[in-house]
């Protein structure tokens, strides 16, 4: 894979529990106001809390929801980049944890979903479909990546949708990952993660192709890696060394050094083992640097909102390097004693210039990073 090739993000979007236009989002991400809000259940669960859109009808299929959301966020995502959806460059890459198929496993693979949201929406290419359970929607970002740098793409719209449904809360709740409350990522009285859905979209396309169009970017993206635990179906590798390994890998992939990182969004998803995990990762990276990146993290307004949670993320990092500042981490307070580098609690804080980093942790041991700069560097 070629880093030549300069790759730009031209659109984007994003449907969450706080609403689908992105400056408002991230005013109340500044703001410290979480979409989640209990949601009632007729079976017990371990928490009751939920992060649920409030432009999909609850009433409709699940399958139904799923493929309506999808195609609202790509249409959003191609319509910033000034693109028509039957452009026949666009290349669709979607990705899901299960969408709607724990609930109704009867109504096709694990890619119909995904075919049917791009002929709505009218894209003329078929889609690439991702299923890497909380990693789908970073793994899909990354896929359009290497497309776009191998010559294979010009452009792609990738990025993830997921919707909530009674028996991943049930999943959950069994499990025991769920929490009886608030989300509280990185706080030392987190007791799980609080589910939510949603999706978000970026557009990728070549520097070539965007000065061709006479379209500015809205951010580069510079690299992106990968590795896998191969430890558990559903518990991380608590030496954070695979996660470790994903970030030195984006890191390269990049062409940038570690030192060159100045803000992380991090996966964060509330439970005990997952944020140790992570806390203990970063301090392996990033704690003998002199200038650390702040790590920030929006579960706890979004909901943990599994295979879409990487390209939610994904816009919030592009969000922060252009305002050039976090938002709060939603109810941390007493953070993990061993995570040392600059959090924002219970207020925004501001990022010097450099690169962000998202990273991802699904089931399974999938840990992917992207790596994104801002527009001067494109």
């Amino acid at each position: 894979m070629s880093r030549a090739t300069k790759v730009w993000v031209t659109g984007l979007s994003l449907s969450s529990a706080l609403g689908s236009d992105v400056d408002a989002v991230w005013r109340a991400l500044l703001d410290h106001t979480s979409g989640i809000a209990p949601l009632d259940c007729t079976l017990p669960l371990r928490g009751y809390g939920a992060a649920v859109l409030p432009d999909v009808p609850q009433t409709l299929p699940v399958h139904e929801r799923q493929i309506a959301l999808t195609a609202s966020a790509i249409a959003q995502a191609l319509a910033h980049a000034g693109l028509e959806v039957s452009d026949p460059r666009i290349v669709p890459i979607l990705g899901t944890s299960y969408g709607g198929h724990l609930d109704a496993p009867s109504v096709g693979s694990l890619s119909d979903w995904a075919v049917a949201a791009v002929r709505r929406v009218g894209c003329i290419r078929s889609p690439v479909t991702i299923a890497t359970a909380c990693s789908a929607g970073a793994d899909a970002i990354a896929a359009g990546l290497s497309l776009l740098r191998s010559g294979v793409a010009e452009i792609c719209v990738c990025g993830g949708a997921d919707v909530l449904t009674l028996a991943k809360r049930l999943g959950h709740s069994r499990l025991g990952t769920l929490a009886s409350g608030d989300l509280r990522a990185f706080d030392q009285d987190r007791d799980g993660t609080v589910l939510g859905e949603g999706a978000a979209f970026l557009v990728l396309e070549t520097a070539h192709s965007a000065r061709a169009r006479g379209v500015a970017p809205l951010g580069v993206f510079s690299g992106a890696g990968a590795s896998s635990d191969a430890a558990s179906a559903v518990a991380p590798d608590v030496s954070g060394r695979n996660v470790v390994l994903a970030v030195q890998r984006a890191v390269e992939n990049a062409g940038i050094a570690l030192s060159d990182v100045s803000v992380i969004n991090a996966h964060a998803s509330g439970t005990a083992i997952n944020d140790a995990t992570e806390a203990n990762a970063y301090g392996q990276l990033f704690g003998s640097l002199a200038e650390k990146p702040a790590v920030f993290a929006t579960k706890g307004n979004f909901g943990h909102t599994l295979g879409a949670t990487g390209a939610l993320e994904a816009v919030a990092v592009l969000q922060a390097l252009s305002k050039g500042c976090v938002p709060p981490i939603y109810r941390l307070e007493r953070p993990l004693a061993d995570l040392h580098l600059p959090l924002p609690i219970q207020r925004s804080i501001s990022i010097r210039p450099g690169a962000g980093i998202s990273t991802t942790l699904g089931f399974g041991g999938f840990n992917t990073c992207l790596v994104f700069e801002g527009v001067e560097a494109a």
